[in-house]
């Protein structure tokens, strides 16, 4: 049985398929239109670009130190009290080297610097004998506090206060610290306590700068 051919069927005879374009290939690396990378670049196909700064640089400070005390002053000005923090600290390598600072500024971090540095400025080298204790017994007076340092073998560190802060990161041990005044000033005390053992430092020409307490 024949069938007729309809318009349709010749239209459609008559037109041709479409044929699929082939689809570019892109390069690994290279940005699509749309902005998208290539699925293989993600892969690790591509080099990142060198962070800035280069490797970290860890470096810690020689220098132990503890803080004695810390507190807010005021200053009376015209148009009120200005606020400031005063920040002391002991600082020492405990290899015979020790210094007391102190700092004032607006912030308790920038006050604490600031102590640093009078600290390292201050700062003096003791001769320790074998034991790492002192040679002899030794006094100092800083404004109203008093301190002796006697030398006790076997006994370790024997002090109290913000001189045995002093002393430990002097390095210093077999010790006694005794305070013969009844001065409780931290400051005055730690200070008393470097000046006693600036006259240990003294007789080997290493000793710093005097404090100048009366």
């Amino acid at each position: 049985m024949m069938t007729e051919n309809t318009d349709e069927n010749v239209v459609a005879a008559e037109t041709p398929v479409a044929v699929a374009a082939p689809v570019a290939e892109t390069k690994v690396g290279e940005r699509r239109p749309f902005g998208g990378r290539d699925s293989r670049d993600r892969r690790g196909g591509g080099s990142r670009p060198p962070r800035r700064g280069g490797p970290r640089d860890e470096r810690r400070s020689e220098f132990a130190q503890k803080m004695i005390g810390i507190r807010r002053v005021a200053r009376v000005m015209a148009g009120g009290r200005r606020f400031n923090f005063s920040a002391a600290l002991v600082l020492g390598d405990k290899k015979g080297r020790v210094g007391v600072g102190v700092g004032k500024a607006a912030d308790t971090q920038l006050a604490i610097e600031k102590a640093t540095r009078a600290a390292k400025r201050a700062m003096i080298q003791l001769d320790l004998t074998k034991t790492r204790s002192i040679p002899h017994n030794v006094e100092a007076k800083f404004c109203a506090s008093v301190v002796e340092i006697r030398p006790s073998p076997g006994r370790g560190l024997v002090a109290g206060s913000s001189v045995r802060a002093v002393l430990e990161l002097a390095g210093v041990s077999d010790v006694t610290a005794k305070l013969l005044s009844r001065s409780k000033n931290p400051i005055n005390n730690a200070r008393a306590a470097v000046e006693a053992l600036r006259q240990v430092a003294a007789k080997s020409g290493k000793g710093g700068p005097s404090l100048g307490g009366k």
